[in-house]
């Protein structure tokens, strides 16, 4: 009788995990089947790295980060046990956008793999593309006038913008790709580090009606180099995002693009402040 009793303490343990867990499963499935995009800018330091997820479960990660560090941030956000990723976007080889992207092609399975054209020379770009060989992962180069159809009965997709031409002689940043995430009325346009260059290549392509966009995520963590003040009157957002690091060694955000938010009344949060910061939408509403 007292062996019985050492035992029940373990399996009282497992047995509420056992519950919890499928409590929390439970939880999980119902919100899944909901109408709600999930668009995530993860805290990942001094870097990039977005992940998106459609009602029908379907899933995009654009960037990784510098590091690992990604793969904490999301464990956050995504299902438990979930180890396979739809579609992974590296806007360019930079590190701070690609450093954490190998360590994702061995965690999870990816399907697709999306990149500029851009190479480098780099340890982890190297690595990437040996991954991305090793794992039989589909390559596409992004093009202007791809679109990316991430839930059919939702007609949610992301669209290509930039690059419109061959841009493996660019500068790194100034190939960066672009994209519109779009939902019903609502849309994201997720820039990496794209340049007042880049943003200049694209007005040119583009009308305002097609660059409009409720979220804008700044070019390169709000650098001068970027988000100059015809491209942020032609996106018009209703809130921009900083990803950056906290008291990071380039002074990201710049003076200068703050006082430019300010004036055109554009409000910003910073992952460097928030941490993840999450954004739900059902196409017609905005949460965040």
């Amino acid at each position: 009788m007292e062996r019985h009793k050492k035992y029940l303490p373990h399996l009282l343990i497992i047995f509420l995990f056992l519950i919890a867990s499928g409590l929390w499963y439970n939880l999980y499935a119902a919100s899944s089947n909901s109408n709600y995009l999930k668009v995530v800018f993860l805290d990942v330091g001094q870097g990039d790295s977005i992940y998106i997820e459609t009602p029908d479960g379907h899933q995009m990660l654009i960037d990784g980060g510098p590091d690992a560090r990604v793969l904490s941030q999301l464990s956050q956000v995504m299902p438990f046990g979930d180890r396979s990723i739809d579609v992974v976007v590296a806007t360019h080889p930079d590190a701070d956008h690609i450093g954490g992207l190998p360590q994702i092609l061995d965690t999870y399975e990816v399907s697709t793999f999306i990149e500029n054209g851009v190479t480098s020379n780099t340890k982890v770009y190297q690595s990437l593309e040996q991954k991305i060989l090793k794992n039989k992962i589909k390559k596409i180069i992004a093009l202007r006038g791809n679109s990316i159809l991430l839930d059919k009965e939702k007609n949610i997709h992301f669209d290509i913008l930039f690059p419109d031409r061959d841009v493996s002689n660019f500068d790194s940043n100034d190939a960066s790709v672009v994209g519109k995430l779009v939902y019903g009325n609502e849309s994201f346009m997720l820039t990496g580090d794209a340049t007042v260059y880049t943003e200049n290549l694209i007005k040119w392509n583009e009308s305002d009606a097609i660059l409009k966009s409720q979220v804008l995520k700044l070019g390169h963590h709000g650098s001068h180099t970027s988000s100059s003040l015809p491209w942020l009157e032609s996106v018009n957002p209703e809130i921009s995002i900083i990803s950056a690091g906290k008291d990071n060694r380039y002074g990201h955000p710049h003076k200068d693009i703050l006082e430019r938010l300010k004036d055109l009344k554009i409000p910003y949060l910073a992952t460097y402040e928030k941490g993840n910061i999450i954004f739900k939408t059902d196409g017609e509403n905005l949460i965040y």
